[in-house]
């Protein structure tokens, strides 16, 4: 049965790999770097055939031309308008791609960067529907506005928010205990988060990861799907100047006090 690894990259970078030993065939999410990811194949006595990209920063495609120069019948998917170039299997909202058991579907999560997209795949071999979401959305964190609205980014998280309870999110960056610092941060008297924040500890005082999530774990603590939550309106109403719409408790307005106030924080 195919598995699914995390390859470390950088400081804090998951390069996600599915394998499958029976075909000894690979593929990987978002190769920032090539070197970790051809050591771990090399290792694992596996040929990478398939790449997929969520969106054009470097440290998610900066890998991609060497592999080539290594895999010369490697398939690149990525978003279909982008300026990362390298890509010969465009990819837009709905397109679907199929790797052995696998079939994603292609979802545009903009905000992030414009560009942004992540491959849902309701049916996996172990049962469990899965989403390699790149950097729109972390654990009880999301990724920063360098192109998007508030408004797109809160649609797409929407988007992602709205998969099945038990789909595992694959994000690509540890940034589990900074975005638990926030959000305790701005909710203090929230004692689930302080359980998950003491059980995020435990696994990174352990060496493990604290990734992949899933979307019910996520709906129940991340602040940035809780715009609706009373507790989280409320601490977006902390804002410095708060407009009619934030005064109002407008989804795309608490979304946006927040989002800024991690950007202080």
């Amino acid at each position: 049965m195919p598995s699914i690894h995390a390859i470390k990259a950088f400081t804090d970078n998951y390069i996600w790999c599915i394998a499958d030993h029976g075909s000894k065939r690979a593929l990987a999410v978002d190769p920032g770097q090539a070197e970790p990811l051809l050591a771990w194949l090399e290792a694992q006595e596996l040929v990478l055939d398939t790449v997929l990209i969520t969106h054009h920063h470097p440290d998610h495609t900066g890998g991609v031309g060497k592999l080539r120069q290594a895999l010369p019948d490697l398939k690149v998917y990525g978003p279909a308008q982008s300026p990362f170039r390298d890509v010969d299997q465009p990819c837009a909202e709905r397109d679907e791609v199929r790797w052995g058991a696998f079939r994603f579907e292609v979802l545009a999560v903009p905000g992030h960067t414009l560009d942004h997209i992540a491959y849902y795949c309701e049916e996996t071999p172990e049962g469990e529907p899965l989403v390699f979401c790149g950097d729109t959305l972390f654990v009880c964190g999301c990724g920063r506005l360098f192109e998007g609205s508030p408004a797109t980014m809160r649609q797409s998280l929407a988007k992602l928010a709205a998969l099945p309870d038990t789909t595992r999110v694959y994000c690509t960056h540890e940034y589990t205990l900074a975005n638990l610092a926030f959000a305790r941060h701005i909710l203090p008297q929230d004692t689930a988060l302080a359980a998950f924040a003491s059980h995020a500890e435990q696994r990174r005082a352990d060496g493990l990861a604290t990734v992949p999530t899933d979307i019910a774990t996520e709906r129940r603590l991340n602040p940035f799907l809780r715009w609706a939550d009373p507790q989280v309106i409320a601490a977006a109403q902390n804002h410095p100047e708060p407009d009619d719409a934030l005064k109002a408790g407008e989804a795309d307005a608490v979304f946006a006090a927040i989002r800024l106030a991690k950007d202080r924080f």
